[in-house]
């Protein structure tokens, strides 16, 4: 039988048929030597193979289906290994808030080359926007500038008071959207209000930490009443950036990579060369300051800060 991961516990996975029947399943010991590297060899999205078990009302996952794509992250305590977060996607949202907790504008970025890697459209959701005074809405259209200007939309919303929670529904509507963010951010509560009936556990901010805690434990898929569906995922507290070569790196940020071709060097690092494109456009202010140290903080390998 075939079927799509709608759940990844770490050992289970729930798989549902075209039919809407929900399995649990597990994977053979050896379909995990298959050269996968990372911590999980599945991943919520995937679409599998698998049989039932005789008697047991449970089943075995033989094949995993070609990936249009996926987004994969390093793992919280392992480092040099990396965890798929999801396939199969077709656009990722990073739910951001300028306060409890505050998303780092390198956070942003570290997100966006990410998904810019692995071919996902991003767009940025601005939540908590009943908490903003004044001065905070003068740091958000600071923030929604910097990334609407290089092809990122951002959208403006309140789980709270249902703000602007339409223009999300047509953004999700027969799609496989990837819901990410920092802990805290109210991903869940967004979630709420979009499937009201599946009454996801939210979450206080931390007042020692100003960190969220965690309140989705693993990833999981929800189908959408207007057609596609949506995958919650665990709070990022950390996001490494991983499989990206440094000459490449370039290319994941936009407005680098429209002017790489300017520069005197093929061989350009847009970091001290003469007649690079790049630091011309940085000096001129055509390109954020903010995102060019985003750039130079990954190149350096210092790309996991929160």
């Amino acid at each position: 039988m075939q079927g799509l991961i709608t759940k990844s516990t770490g050992s289970w996975y729930q798989v549902q048929t075209p039919d809407k029947q929900k399995f649990d399943c597990r994977i053979k010991g050896k379909f995990r030597m298959k050269g996968i590297t990372t911590t999980n060899p599945l991943a919520v999205g995937d679409v599998v193979d698998f049989e039932m078990e005789p008697e047991m009302g449970t089943g075995v996952i033989t094949h995993l289906h070609p990936r249009k794509n996926y987004i994969i992250r390093k793992s919280i305590n392992l480092s040099k290994q990396s965890q798929i977060i999801a396939a199969n996607l077709d656009q990722a949202l990073l739910v951001v808030t300028l306060a409890s907790p505050r998303t780092s504008l390198g956070f942003i970025d570290r997100f966006l080359v990410t998904a810019e890697a692995y071919d996902i459209p991003a767009k940025l959701i601005f939540n908590k926007l009943d908490l903003f005074s004044s001065e905070g809405l003068e740091i958000l259209a600071d923030y929604e500038a910097i990334y609407e200007n290089i092809g990122y939309p951002c959208y403006e919303v309140s789980a709270l008071t249902g703000t602007n929670i339409n223009q999300v529904q047509e953004l999700l509507k027969d799609k496989v959207t990837l819901f990410s963010g920092h802990s805290g951010v109210g991903k869940s509560s967004l979630i709420n209000v979009l499937l009201p009936q599946l009454e996801l556990r939210t979450g206080e901010v931390s007042e020692w930490s100003d960190k969220g805690m965690h309140t989705t434990t693993f990833a999981e898929m929800f189908e959408l009443p207007q057609g596609g569906y949506i995958i919650d995922t665990p709070g990022i507290r950390e996001l490494g950036v991983i499989d990206i070569e440094k000459h490449e790196l370039g290319r994941y940020f936009p407005e680098i990579r429209a002017l790489m071709a300017d520069c005197r060097f093929k061989n350009c690092r847009h970091i001290n060369e003469p007649g690079c494109a790049v630091l011309q456009a940085v000096e001129n202010g055509d390109i954020e300051l903010s995102r060019y140290e985003s750039y130079l903080s990954i190149y350096n390998g210092n790309d996991t800060r929160a």
